[in-house]
């Protein structure tokens, strides 16, 4: 006697009959209980007594064995990236191509990823030998990793994050490299899944990448005075209480940007005529 079919697996068995609501597929038990069911609805093609069919085995709502001939586009050892199906007691479901979605168990993820994001994972067997999912995928990152050795600072680089820490997030880069982008280097706030376009700042020794969502100080000056002048223009009084000594943290609150490149605005808009300080305020000048 063969060695029983388990579910999660792929497997070439033989239809041995046909029912209204689809054929059977010999389970290799020499019982015909034992037959595997492949509806209709599961079929992708014709299939006929006697020909041998390639499918997928999963569990039905009751439990029992079933055949699908849609076969998961993924295998156990991917490093892949899958759309989130569903959320269940058990973890949350992954979209791998076939009506039974890849189960990523809550003690697997980082964070809590929702319906409709897409997010990095490795495909492993459980103990059961089902097909699984986890987010614990920095190890495969940095054995599959390649070293940045063709880009430059200044360079744009696409990526995904896969990983979030207190000083900043890890991307994975349409190149296969592992750039880190620094808390102070972010223009919002993240989530593992985010796709995003950076600019690369810094080049490791061992070819890794320091990146940036913030543009060049230049391009920067010009977006953050915008920012600024269209502020002091909505307000009445056509002043803030804002200037070169207001506090960093108070800066970063009010506009988002450091305190460095709110002087560099500031003094841009100053060049220009636009605006002036006195005792700790910035006025906007032509206002009454």
């Amino acid at each position: 006697m063969s060695q029983p079919l388990e579910p999660g697996q792929t497997y070439t068995l033989p239809v041995v009959r046909a029912a209204e609501f689809g054929v059977f597929l010999d389970a290799g038990t020499g019982q015909s209980a034992d037959d595997i069911l492949l509806h209709k609805e599961q079929q992708t093609g014709p299939v006929k007594v006697g020909e041998p069919v390639e499918v997928f085995l999963y569990r039905d709502p009751r439990g029992r064995i079933t055949a699908t001939m849609r076969l998961p586009k993924v295998k156990e050892g991917d490093l892949t990236r899958l759309k989130v199906e569903a959320a269940t007691k058990m973890g949350i479901f992954l979209d791998m191509g076939t009506d039974k979605g890849l189960l990523l168990p809550f003690a697997e993820m980082k964070g809590r990823p929702k319906p409709g994001e897409r997010i990095w994972v490795e495909v492993y067997r459980d103990k059961s030998g089902r097909l699984a999912a986890t987010m614990e995928i920095e190890g495969l990152l940095n054995k599959r990793s390649k070293p940045a050795t063709a880009l430059k600072r200044g360079d744009q680089v696409t990526g995904t994050v896969f990983e979030q820490t207190e000083d900043g997030s890890f991307l994975w880069t349409e190149q296969e490299h592992i750039a880190f982008l620094h808390k102070d280097e972010r223009t919002r706030e993240l989530r593992i899944g985010d796709d995003l376009t950076v600019r690369v700042i810094f080049i490791r020794e061992d070819g890794r990448l320091n990146v940036s969502m913030r543009p060049v100080k230049e391009e920067g000056r010009v977006i953050d005075a915008d920012v600024i002048l269209n502020y002091l223009q909505q307000r009445e009084s056509g002043r803030m209480p804002y200037a070169d000594n207001s506090p960093p943290d108070v800066i970063k609150d009010r506009f988002g940007i450091s305190k460095a490149a709110f002087k560099r605005a500031l003094g841009k808009l100053i060049k220009e005529g636009l605006v002036e300080q006195k005792e700790g305020w910035t006025y906007l000048k032509g206002r009454e």
